[in-house]
C-alpha cells in the first residue's frame, strides 16, 4: 500500500498554482538562448531571435485555438529542467462534457444491478477454482463488489440527472480526460505516482510473475488498446503452459526410445561396416557411416512417431489459442466503459496528422505503389541472397576444415559449420530487423495513406512481411530445399553422379536428415531473437537513451537528489522516453507465435522456451510502460485490429508447413513406406541399407574425385549415399528408382490427408466454441432490458411533469425515486425475460 508521504507526493505538480484545477495533458517545448562569438553575435542574435519569434508566434496562434475549444492554459517556462518549457492543460466540466457527448462515450449510470450466479454443480466447481487460484490474482482494493455492475449509457449532456454526478472531480477518469483533452499534436503525459506505484508493485514487479496481470487497472491507467496488448499477451502465455507440457512429453519419448530405434542401433552397431562417398569434392574422402552414430541418435529426440502427434496438437492449439482469444475479447469489450468509438477520420500525409486539401487519384498514387512493390522486392532479393552468402560459407567451410590436420577438428566438421551458420544467420537477421523496420516506415509515408489506421495497418503489414522473410528464410532452406528431396518441389532432374546437379554438388544434411540441422537452427534463431532482441535491447537501450537526455540536460550526478526533491512531476516524466507505439512489442511476439507454430514438427521445446520468455516479457514490458516510458495518450480499441488477421494467417500456413515438414524433412514416411511395403518381416530391420545407393567410384567426373583415397587405409571400390537411385551395374545406372517414386507419392499423399484433416479439426473447434461466453450474452441481453425499463421510467416521469405544475425539484425527485426503486432488482416482481 501507498503511505501518507506518498499520497502528498501523489498531489505534487498535478494541479495548477491555484491547487483546484487539475493538470489534464502537459505539452512540452524547447527554448534556446542564442550564443557565439563576439564578432559574430549581432548577426546570429538577429537569426536566431528572428527564429525563436516566429515559432513563438506559432504556439501562441496554437494555444488561443486550445484557449477557442474552451481549454484552461498555465504556463511554467521557470522549471527545474534547463531549456525546456511546459503548458499545462486544464479542461473544464462543460468541456469534458461536451466532448463526451461528441465521442458517444458510454459511461455508468446511477443505475446498479446484482449479476446473480447460478447454484448448480458447474458454478460450485468455478468457486473452488477461484479459491484455488486467488493466490494468483494481483492484490488490490476495489471498490465495488464484483457482482454488483452498473447500468452504462452514452453520455448525454441533457441526461446527465442518469449519471452519478455527486463528484464530478472523478467522473471522468484521467485516461478518458487525457484522451479528450489530447491535441493533434502529442508530446508528453504526466504519470499519476499513485496509481503508477500499485501497477509497479503488483505488475511490473519480477516478484509476482506467478500471478495474473490486473488488466482492469492497465485499462484504467493506459487505455484499452494498449489494455487489449496486455490481455493477448498474457492469454497467449497461459495458453502455453498446456503446449509446453506436451512439447515435453514428446521430447522425453525421444529419449526414453532411442536406444530401440532400430534404425539408430544399424548405425551404432560395431558391426557396421558401410563406407560412405565423400560430401564435398576433392579434400573430403571415404567415411564409416558408425561415425554418424551421435547424429542419429540427436534425430531421433525430434524425428520419432510423437512428432506427428505434436504436430496436430499443435494445430489445434493454434485453433483453441484463436478462439479463446476471442471470447476474451469480447469479455473485456462488455466489462470496459467506453465501448462505442467516435467515428471521425483523422487523415495522414506525410508522416504528420493533417487534413487532405486535394483528394489524391489513383493516378498520383500509381508511382508511390510501384516504388513500394519493386523496393519490397529487392529488399527480399537481399534476404535470398544473403542466404546464399551463407550457403558458400558452409560450403567453404566445410571443405577447409576437412583439410586439417587435427583429428578432432576433421570430426566435427558437421557440429562446427552448422552452429557458426546458424550464429551468422541470428546476427544478420538482428542487423536486418532494425533496417526493414526503418525502410518498411519509409515506404509507407511514400504511399500518403488517406488516414491514420490505413497508415498503421499498411506499416505493420510490410513490417511483417519483411521480417518474416528475414526470419524464416534460413529455415525454410534446410526444411525444404537443402539435400536431394527439396528440389523434387519444383522440378524432378536425373543426377549424372550422386548428388551433382549442373555439374554442382548440392548442400547434404546429414546422415539422420534435415530435422536436426533444422532444430539447431530454429533454437539458435528463435533463443537468441528472445534474449538479445526482446530483452537485452529492450532493457539496456531505454536506459541508454535515458541517460543520454540527462546528460544533455546538464544536470550533474551530485545535484541528482536535490533536483529530484525539486522538479514537478512532469518535469521528471520529460526525462523518460516517449512511447513509439505497439508495433515492436507485437510484432516480436507475432515472429515468436511463427517459431512456436510453423516448424514446431522439427523443436517440440519451442513452447517451453517461448513460455520462459514471455513470463519475462510481461513484466519487462510492464517495467518499461511503468517506469522507462511517458505515459501514452489512452486510446480506445475493440480489437487488437489487423494483427489478429496476421495470427489467423499463420496459424493456417503452420498447417501446411508442418505437413510438408513432417513428410518431405523427417524420415518419417520413408520409414512407414519400409515398414509396411519392403520390409521382409514387418520391422525396421534393414532401413538402413534400404535408403543408400551405391556408387562407382570410377565414375568420378574429372576434378571431382578425392585427393586421398587412401585414408580408410584401402582403396575403396563401391561407396553409398543416401538416395534412392539405380545401381551402377543395372541398364539404368543411376536413375531413380521405383522405390523413389513410392515414396514421393506417399508423401504427397501425407501432406494432402494431413492437412484436411487438420483444417476440419480446427472448423470443428471453430463451431464448438461460440465466439461471445454464454454469461456475457446473457448480461448484454440483461442490459438492454434495463435500459429499455430506465428510459420508459424517465418518459413517465416526463408525462407527469407536462400533466401537472410540478416544479423541475419535483420532476429530478420523481427520476431518483424511480430509479433507486429499480437499482434493487429483488423489489421488484421478476422479469422472466431477464437472464441471470
Amino acid at each position: 500500500m501507498i503511505n501518507n508521504e506518498e499520497n502528498i507526493h501523489c498531489q505534487h505538480g498535478i494541479f495548477f498554482q491555484d491547487g483546484q484545477r487539475k493538470v489534464d495533458y502537459v505539452l512540452t517545448y524547447h527554448m534556446k538562448k542564442p550564443g557565439g562569438s563576439r564578432s559574430g553575435r549581432h548577426f546570429l542574435g538577429d537569426a536566431f531571435n528572428g527564429h525563436e519569434d516566429q515559432k513563438a508566434f506559432r504556439r501562441e496562434e496554437f494555444e488561443g485555438k486550445l484557449r477557442d475549444m474552451g481549454l484552461e492554459l498555465e504556463k511554467d517556462e521557470d522549471a527545474n529542467v534547463s531549456g525546456v518549457g511546459f503548458l499545462k492543460i486544464h479542461a473544464p466540466w462543460n468541456v469534458l462534457c461536451r466532448e463526451a457527448e461528441f465521442m458517444k462515450l458510454k459511461l455508468p449510470t446511477k443505475k446498479v444491478y446484482e449479476v446473480k450466479k447460478s447454484r448448480g454443480v458447474v458454478e460450485k466447481i468455478s468457486t473452488l477454482i477461484s479459491k484455488i487460484l486467488e493466490p494468483l490474482h494481483p492484490q488490490f482494493e476495489e471498490r465495488q463488489p464484483k457482482n454488483i455492475k452498473h447500468l452504462s449509457h452514452t453520455f448525454s449532456r441533457e441526461k446527465q440527472h442518469l449519471f452519478d454526478l455527486s463528484d464530478k472531480d472523478c467522473f471522468f477518469d484521467s485516461k478518458t480526460r487525457s484522451s479528450i483533452v489530447s491535441p493533434s499534436v502529442c508530446v508528453l503525459t504526466w504519470k499519476l505516482v499513485c496509481l503508477s506505484q500499485l501497477l509497479y508493485e503488483e505488475w511490473a514487479n519480477y516478484s509476482v510473475f506467478y500471478k495474473y496481470q490486473p488488466i482492469g487497472l492497465v485499462r484504467k491507467y493506459f487505455g484499452e488498446k494498449i489494455g487489449l496488448y496486455f490481455a493477448w499477451l498474457g492469454l497467449y502465455t497461459q495458453m502455453l503452459i498446456p503446449a509446453s507440457l506436451v512439447g515435453i512429453i514428446v521430447f522425453l519419448y525421444g529419449c526414453a526410445t532411442v536406444n530401440d530405434d532400430i534404425p539408430s542401433m544399424e548405425i551404432c552397431h560395431p558391426k557396421t561396416n558401410i563406407t560412405m562417398c565423400p560430401q564435398c569434392d576433392q579434400v573430403c574422402s571415404y567415411w564409416k557411416l558408425s561415425t554418424a552414430c551421435g547424429t542419429a541418435r540427436a534425430s531421433h529426440l525430434f524425428d520419432n512417431p510423437a512428432t506427428v502427434f505434436f504436430s496436430i496438437f499443435m494445430a489445434l492449439w493454434a485453433a483453441m489459442f484463436m478462439e479463446h482469444w476471442k471470447r476474451r475479447q469480447m469479455r473485456l469489450n462488455y466489462e470496459r466503459i467506453l465501448l462505442l468509438i467516435k467515428k471521425a477520420t483523422t487523415f495522414y500525409v506525410g508522416g504528420s496528422q493533417t487534413f487532405l486539401e486535394e483528394k489524391l487519384t489513383c493516378q498520383d498514387r500509381l508511382p508511390a505503389y510501384m516504388t513500394n512493390i519493386v523496393m519490397m522486392l529487392l529488399m527480399i532479393g537481399v534476404t535470398f541472397a544473403i542466404l546464399f552468402g551463407v550457403i558458400l560459407y558452409r560450403i567453404s567451410m566445410k571443405a577447409a576444415l576437412h583439410m586439417s590436420s587435427s583429428p578432432i577438428t576433421r570430426n566435427n566438421v558437421q557440429l562446427t559449420v552448422k552452429t557458426t551458420a546458424a550464429i551468422i544467420n541470428l546476427v544478420v537477421i538482428l542487423i536486418l530487423d532494425e533496417v526493414y523496420g526503418a525502410f518498411a516506415r519509409w515506404l509507407t509515408v511514400l504511399e500518403a495513406p488517406k488516414t491514420e489506421k490505413s497508415f498503421e495497418e499498411r506499416l505493420i503489414f510490410k513490417t511483417f512481411i519483411l521480417k518474416f522473410f528475414n526470419a524464416f528464410t534460413p529455415i525454410i532452406y534446410i526444411a525444404f530445399f537443402r539435400g536431394r528431396y527439396g528440389s523434387f518441389f519444383f522440378f524432378f532432374y536425373n543426377f549424372l553422379l550422386y548428388n551433382i546437379l549442373f555439374s554442382y554438388r548440392m548442400e547434404e544434411c546429414a546422415h539422420g536428415g534435415c530435422l536436426m540441422e533444422l532444430c539447431i537452427q530454429l533454437s539458435i534463431t528463435m533463443l537468441g531473437k528472445q534474449l538479445i532482441q526482446n530483452n537485452l535491447f529492450e532493457i539496456g537501450v531505454p536506459k541508454l537513451k535515458k541517460l543520454i537526455r540527462y546528460i544533455r540536460s546538464k544536470q550533474g550526478a551530485f545535484q541528482e537528489e536535490e533536483r529530484q526533491k525539486k522538479l514537478q512531476r512532469y518535469e521528471i516524466d520529460h526525462f523518460l522516453e516517449p512511447f513509439g507505439g505497439l508495433t515492436p512489442e507485437y510484432m516480436e511476439m507475432i515472429i515468436q507465435f511463427g517459431f512456436v507454430t510453423l516448424f514446431v514438427a522439427s523443436f517440440p521445446l519451442a513452447p517451453l522456451f517461448a513460455l520462459l520468455n514471455n513470463i519475462i516479457e510481461i513484466r519487462l514490458d510492464a517495467k518499461k510502460f511503468v517506469a522507462e516510458l511517458r505515459r501514452p495518450v489512452a486510446a480506445r480499441a475493440q480489437d487488437i485490429g489487423i494483427w489478429y488477421n496476421i495470427l489467423r494467417g499463420v496459424a493456417k500456413v503452420a498447417v501446411i508447413i508442418n505437413a510438408f515438414v513432417i513428410s518431405f524433412t523427417s524420415d518419417f514416411i520413408p520409414r512407414m513406406v519400409y515398414q509396411y511395403m519392403y520390409s521382409p518381416d514387418g520391422s525396421m530391420h534393414g532401413f538402413v541399407n534400404h535408403t543408400l545407393s551405391y556408387f562407382n567410384t570410377s565414375h568420378f567426373q574429372e576434378g571431382k574425385e578425392t585427393m586421398d583415397p587412401l585414408l580408410l587405409g584401402y582403396p575403396v571400390d563401391i561407396c553409398r549415399y543416401k538416395d534412392y537411385r539405380e545401381p551402377p551395374w543395372s541398364e539404368t545406372p543411376y536413375e531413380i528408382s521405383k522405390e523413389f517414386w513410392t515414396v514421393l507419392a506417399v508423401r504427397l499423399a501425407f501432406v494432402i490427408v494431413f492437412q484436411n484433416v487438420v483444417m476440419l479439426m480446427n472448423d470443428i473447434v471453430d463451431w464448438l466454441i461460440p465466439d461471445i461466453p454464454k454469461d456475457t450474452s446473457l448480461q448484454i441481453h440483461k442490459e438492454k432490458i434495463l435500459l429499455v425499463d430506465l428510459f420508459m421510467k424517465e418518459e413517465q416521469c416526463k408525462t407527469y411533469m407536462h400533466q401537472s405544475t410540478a416544479s423541475p425539484s419535483d420532476y429530478d425527485h420523481c427520476c431518483r425515486s424511480k430509479n433507486s426503486t429499480a437499482a434493487h432488482p429483488r423489489s421488484r416482481p421478476n422479469n422472466p425475460n431477464i437472464g441471470s
